[in-house]
């Protein structure tokens, strides 16, 4: 039995309750049950007594009785014993747990997927660098976790989009042209623009298209032009490699070029959300949440940044989307409040609109910062993290921490196969079911029909109740926008796996009969394997089959 399959067995209780009219409450969506903190309490906890007792005007350990009395009744229920002021500790009968193997082993990459979102569309937008050099870390971390995220709320039933903001428009690229202008001349870099050896090979290849680029009537805006494509390109190439494909580019320079920014903003003029003061255009975001009103458009007669800001914000509720998730850079805070103002400014609910801030990413090696690239010059990119400990290391180490705390990555540590190695770890715990799976098959061990009364070993139920939590895991992960708590569950769930293997044969010694506890074990052995190969490919990461 599931948790998800006693929460309905509870609410199915609390239903015949009401109809009888031994009570009288509104249910909620969902009834909650827990592991309890000792297992001696039970196999599962609910609080719905304390929850709704008061509500329905009675006690709540009067409540729980009543619960009692009909859970206890149910097949796979043992037990149900009330604790404190309305606590249900739930005993399941032996074998109950133990077919939750067969569940997920029967269900497959289904198992965890959930339904909690459906009917949202999400416009998941991350990593949004803007095209004038490599991917530094700030951005890989954010292609790790927006990636991840990307499938974790898709398992929750969400149709999710990836977007892509090309940051085409603006001074940025200016710099970035004049940068590769001087590198063909065989110029110093200008002071403000960009340097590092990925603008002397792209100033190269872009000379080798077009040999005679500088004798062209405007060789800046040629640079510009072909320099952003490829800049852009190998941008796309190295993200794809990472493993992360977006379905949407979004061009910032759309915004200006289809008149959606002077639209969006002369319509806040005439509702008035727009003001004039000391030569410039602001929006009142005061009056929706913010510290400060904002300029809009300057005294120069541009619409400065918040203008794109704004008309992209209306584009994406004119595509439909229910929530709009922006990734954003740890010196992005501002624009929580302010583009949650721009939303309602023009209208929109303004909860439709979240922002994810990001912080740093530090490299560590031999106990010593990695601050500088070969290629780049002054930041450590994507390429660079990948060619040091792989894909998979890459990905699992980034994502494997919330968003909201900087993180140094042990450069070091990731390259050793050892328990210390959080993704070799978790990666071992995978490779080891299948070679169990492989030696029981040897051994003649097949699964054929599961006795689960042969699963009730401390090992079995700490390992049955491990998978049991990962739907809810991985429901929760999408509801508070954290892939960091699959990295953490996966880890546990290995050390639980571990434990397990080393307390538990699968396959017969030489000279013994197979019996149905071997068979019992491997159903479980081969649902751990499932649930971790889901948990991992949750993150991008790889399960495999050997190591």
């Amino acid at each position: 039995m599931t948790p998800e399959e006693l929460s309905l067995a509870i609410r199915s209780v609390l239903d015949k309750l009401i109809s009888q009219g031994a009570i009288a409450v509104e249910l909620p969506d969902e009834v909650r049950v827990e592991r309890p903190k000792s297992r001696e309490h039970g196999d599962w906890a609910t609080n719905v007594a304390l929850q709704l007792g008061k509500k329905a005007g009675m006690n709540p350990r009067a409540f729980a009785e009543l619960v009692q009395g009909e859970l206890s009744a149910l097949d796979g229920i043992e037990s149900v014993e009330i604790a404190g002021p309305g606590f249900m500790n739930i005993r399941l009968a032996a074998g109950a747990a133990g077919e939750l193997a067969k569940t997920i082993v029967e269900a497959g990459d289904v198992y965890g997927t959930g339904e909690t979102l459906k009917g949202q569309r999400i416009n998941l937008e991350f990593v949004s660098a803007n095209p004038t050099g490599p991917i530094h870390l700030g951005g890989t971390r954010w292609a790790a976790v927006g990636d991840s995220l990307a499938r974790i709320l898709t398992a929750q039933g969400a149709e999710v989009t990836r977007e892509y903001y090309f940051n085409d428009h603006g001074n940025q690229i200016d710099r970035f042209a004049r940068s590769l202008l001087a590198s063909a001349k065989g110029e110093a870099a200008p002071e403000d623009g960009y340097g590092g050896q990925y603008i002397h090979d792209i100033a190269a290849a872009v000379t080798a298209q077009k040999p005679d680029i500088l004798e062209s009537e405007d060789p800046q805006e040629e640079f510009r032009a072909r320099g952003v494509d490829l800049m852009f390109a190998e941008i796309r190439n190295s993200l794809h490699d990472f493993g992360v494909d977006f379905d949407v580019y979004f061009h910032e320079n759309s915004l200006f070029e289809e008149g959606a920014v002077e639209k969006a903003l002369e319509e806040l003029k005439g509702s008035g959300k727009l003001y004039f003061n000391d030569g410039a255009w602001w929006l009142r975001s005061t009056e929706f949440g913010d510290d400060k009103d904002r300029v809009v458009i300057k005294s120069d007669g541009n619409a400065a940044y918040i203008g794109g800001d704004i008309a992209y914000a209306r584009n994406k509720f004119e595509r439909g989307f229910t929530t709009s998730i922006y990734m954003l850079g740890a010196d992005h805070h501002g624009y929580v409040a302010r583009l949650k103002a721009a939303a309602a400014a023009l209208g929109y609910n303004p909860d439709g609109i979240e922002v994810l801030i990001g912080q740093m990413v530090n490299l560590v090696k031999d106990g010593t910062p990695v601050r500088m690239s070969k290629r780049a010059g002054t930041v450590v990119t994507l390429e660079d993290l990948v060619e040091i400990v792989g894909v998979d290391a890459a990905r699992y180490s980034l994502a494997r921490y919330s968003t909201d705390s900087n993180i140094d990555i042990d450069l070091d540590l990731l390259q050793q196969q050892t328990n210390e190695n959080p993704v070799f770890y978790v990666q071992y715990a995978h490779a080891r079911s299948r070679q169990a799976a492989r030696n029981a098959e040897a051994s003649g061990v097949v699964r054929g029909e599961l006795d689960a009364t042969q699963l009730v070993s401390e090992w079995d139920n700490d390992l049955l109740a491990a998978l049991a939590q990962f739907p809810a895991m991985v429901s929760a992960a999408a509801e508070f926008r954290e892939p960091h708590r699959v990295a953490r569950y996966l880890e546990s769930l290995a050390g639980t796996y571990h434990r397990w293997y080393g307390n538990s044969r699968i396959a017969p010694l030489a000279g013994e009969e197979i019996t149905a506890q071997n068979q019992a074990r491997l159903w479980l052995n081969d649902a751990t394997a499932q649930v971790l190969k889901s948990g991992l490919s949750l993150l991008g990461v790889s399960a495999p089959e050997r190591m």
